[in-house]
């Protein structure tokens, strides 16, 4: 038997017979693109989040996209973002005709270091996008303090982070706006692509709603106001979504017992380094447990023998991409980012990861490091 990575499809096996019939009320009302489905999904994932407004989109790109355009943010501008993360983040930043101004990570939880972001900031400057990375929440309080100083947008990049909280208040509420994705292996994942925005500002959620749709009125689908894009979240995946929050608490609840589990019985494995804990009033997630190893290539490769499945998140920063060499950024220039993604291991923590498939991946952890060839 193998360890998957991650059993998306037993989201569905749990769920089937609500699952089932989302979609075939969907299938039968003939409502295929937008209508109250979606509308409906909006107003209950605002309400989880605890934001005012929740504009459903195709995907998580375009919703951190369509928020910074929303917002002005456009050619000339420059948005500071962290240097590790997924490269969606970088993207749409590009997409909105700005700049990307990366700065590096702090080295405990791997999130952006606030100090970096302030030291970057110029009269150019829009935006801040912090990564809630790993389902770790920012401190966004500390960090809309440097915003409103500066007069600059702070959007949340929640794509990992469904349901974390930081003093008690959701990811979807901390910034000025957040951005999420909804793409099946998240925390609240669909059955295909999908992301959302939630935000406070009437404003800037009428506005990112018109350029969702060509950037047409809202009551005249054919006349535009300003050009726009075609990225809205399908009424199929809408149902589907509005299922699977329901159960978003419980499968996160599962997702800690996980982590608390591995920070426990992989405490003493020489060489490793576990994911830093977080403090009183932080909830995170635990989208990914992400391990540190500086043999990280075998430890994967003596899991994989072993029948359980492992993945890097990320191997390579954006700045050391093909995609962003016209920055010149050598490598060198984040090394705390740099450090972390020569030896991050992601293991299982799936919310339908059986405590006997954990205890395989501890075993088998353990067998490694135990073995006189793994620090050779």
């Amino acid at each position: 038997m193998t360890v998957a990575f991650l059993d998306a499809g037993a989201g569905y096996v749990e769920l089937r017979a609500k699952l089932d019939a989302a979609c075939a009320r969907v299938m039968a009302s003939g409502w295929y693109v937008g209508g109250p489905e979606v509308e409906a999904f909006e107003a209950d994932f605002a309400a989880f989040c605890g934001a005012a407004h929740c504009i459903a989109v195709g995907n998580g790109l375009d919703a951190l996209t369509i928020a910074l355009m929303a917002r002005g943010v456009g050619p000339g501008d420059e948005v500071i973002v962290p240097a590790h993360t997924f490269i969606a983040t970088w993207l749409a930043v590009i997409r909105t005709g700005a700049s990307v101004v990366p700065v590096d990570v702090e080295p405990e939880h791997l999130l952006i270091d606030l100090a970096a972001a302030a030291d970057a900031i110029t009269p150019r400057t829009a935006a801040i996008v912090p990564v809630h990375l790993y389902g770790v929440p920012v401190d966004l309080g500390t960090l809309r303090e440097l915003a409103t100083a500066h007069g600059l947008f702070v959007l949340g990049d929640a794509a990992q982070a469904h349901g974390a909280r930081r003093g008690g208040r959701d990811v979807g509420a901390l910034g000025d706006a957040a951005a999420f994705s909804f793409y099946p292996a998240k925390n609240l994942g669909a059955f295909g692509d999908g992301g959302a925005i939630t935000t406070a500002d009437a404003a800037l959620a009428q506005r990112a709603s018109r350029l969702r749709s060509y950037g047409g009125r809202t009551n005249d689908r054919y006349r535009f106001d300003e050009p726009g894009v075609n990225s809205r979240l399908d009424p199929l995946q809408a149902a589907a979504l509005r299922v699977k929050l329901a159960v978003l608490e419980d499968w996160n609840e599962r997702r800690r017992r996980h982590a608390e589990a591995y920070r426990r019985d992989l405490a003493e494995v020489a060489e490793l380094t576990l994911p830093a804990s977080t403090e009183g009033g932080v909830d995170c997630v635990h989208h990914l447990f992400c391990i540190r190893h500086p043999h990280r290539e075998r430890l994967a490769e003596h899991l994989a023998a072993h029948g359980i499945a492992t993945q890097i998140h990320y191997p390579e920063p954006p700045h050391l991409s093909g995609a962003f060499a016209g920055l010149g950024l050598a490598r060198g220039s984040f090394p705390v980012t740099e450090a972390a993604c020569d030896t991050l291991l992601s293991l299982p923590i799936g919310p339908h990861l059986s405590v006997s498939d954990r205890d395989r991946v501890v075993a088998g952890v353990n067998a490694f490091a135990q073995d006189p060839r793994s620090s050779s």
